[in-house]
């Protein structure tokens, strides 16, 4: 049998791992964490409606239903060329056929970025913009100014959803403690439209909610930095801030940074339609580690790297011979489809190359967030079957 290791355990590794189990192979994923970290509904953890137990699936639980192995460590370097991975505390790994690589990727680090909180950083930076708006709460009043930034090497790697996600969310939660009316919002971006991706219908829409929860909005001036009590812009306009939430655009990882294989600029592995890195028959990549071709529009999200995942278990067993069928590529399933939530609601948001789409769902929204939340773990820990597509 031969034997698979995957780098990496969120959820595209963890599909991954998953679809090549299926297919047959003996399989070692390695991550830094002892569970999953389930970024989409992490959401609302700022606002005390879900806690950090509740966003975690434990990696151990997941190996064992699923069958694979699982080691806790951190990746430390990869060389291509000699088929070797180091961990910090495993040492030396070469005991593997094929490598699949999903470790993710970094954050662009702007001046002064120690003064913002992310949530899509790691699950302490949540937790702390759950306690700093607390104290915020508890003081009665406060300003606080949401952002996100892009990276002109790879336009594909912003994370804007979430953002808006956690900002209507705490709109909504101010607005039920009746504090709403204490407390300025400020959505910033450097880009002119940030949104953009989801058509001109969405930019619309999103322009009459901030109007309508009354969210001031500060877009097309770049950051010039970010100090402990708000965000300097490149005019030399000051946004005062108490707490500045803010998600810089992805960067790649170091350890892909400093290995042998091939990358983009930005530091993103360069893979061909089938996930397999170009130049390399036995490494495949996953998620947000691989740079993402295709429209002007494609974004990296969960869904897309969880189909990478499948994409490269299925071309790995056709090109052992486990299985009949064809090569296939993660091109044809990049589209944007996400829920997003509101807190007392939510809006289908999808686009693709014959559709821009943003249907507000009321109340039921935000429940139908909840309830993918739940299908995603008992799912993955193979207690419920897997709905196609999800």
């Amino acid at each position: 049998m031969k034997k698979v290791l995957v780098l990496g355990g969120g959820i595209g590794g963890v599909e991954a791992a998953i679809a090549l189990r299926k297919e047959g192979f003996d399989v070692e994923l390695v991550s830094d964490r002892d569970y999953v970290y389930i970024y989409p509904i992490s959401i609302w953890i700022p606002t005390g409606e879900t806690t950090l137990s509740d966003v975690s699936l434990p990696l151990g639980e997941v190996a064992m239903s699923h069958k694979f192995k699982f080691i806790k460590d951190k990746v430390i370097s990869i060389s291509a060329s000699e088929g070797k991975v180091v961990l910090e505390n495993f040492g030396e790994k070469t005991d593997f056929d094929y490598l699949v690589i999903a470790i993710g990727q970094t954050k662009l680090k702007h001046k002064g970025i120690e003064h913002t909180l992310s949530i899509c950083g790691s699950p302490e930076e949540t937790l702390e913009i759950r306690k700093r708006l607390e104290q915020l709460i508890d003081r009665g009043y406060g300003k606080l100014a949401f952002g996100f930034g892009g990276n002109p090497k790879a336009p594909e790697a912003v994370r804007g959803g979430p953002v808006f996600e956690v900002m209507f969310n705490v709109h909504n939660y101010l607005t039920k403690l009746g504090l709403r009316a204490n407390f300025d919002i400020t959505f910033f971006a450097p880009m002119p439209k940030p949104g953009a991706r989801l058509g001109e219908t969405a930019l619309k829409m999103m322009d009459t909610m901030f109007r309508k929860m009354n969210i001031e909005k500060i877009t097309g001036k770049k950051i010039k930095e970010f100090v402990e009590d708000g965000v300097i812009l490149e005019d030399g306009t000051k946004i005062k801030s108490d707490l500045t939430i803010f998600t810089p655009a992805g960067d790649g990882h170091p350890v892909i940074k400093e290995s042998d294989l091939p990358k983009t600029e930005a530091g993103f592995l360069k893979i061909e339609d089938s996930c397999q890195v170009e130049g390399f028959e036995n490494i495949y990549a996953v998620g947000d580690v691989a740079s993402i071709e295709g429209p002007d529009w494609r974004a990296k999200q969960g869904h897309l790297a969880e189909v990478m995942g499948r994409v490269t278990a299925n071309n790995i067993a056709v090109k052992e011979g486990l299985k009949e069928g064809k090569i296939e590529s993660y091109k044809p399933h990049i589209n944007i489809m996400c829920l997003m939530d509101t807190g007392d609601g939510g809006a289908l948001a999808y686009r693709s190359d014959k559709h821009a789409l943003l249907i507000p769902l009321p109340v039921v929204g935000h429940w139908m967030k909840k309830a993918w939340g739940i299908y995603y773990k008992l799912s993955k820990l193979g207690k419920i079957p897997r709905l196609p597509g999800m």
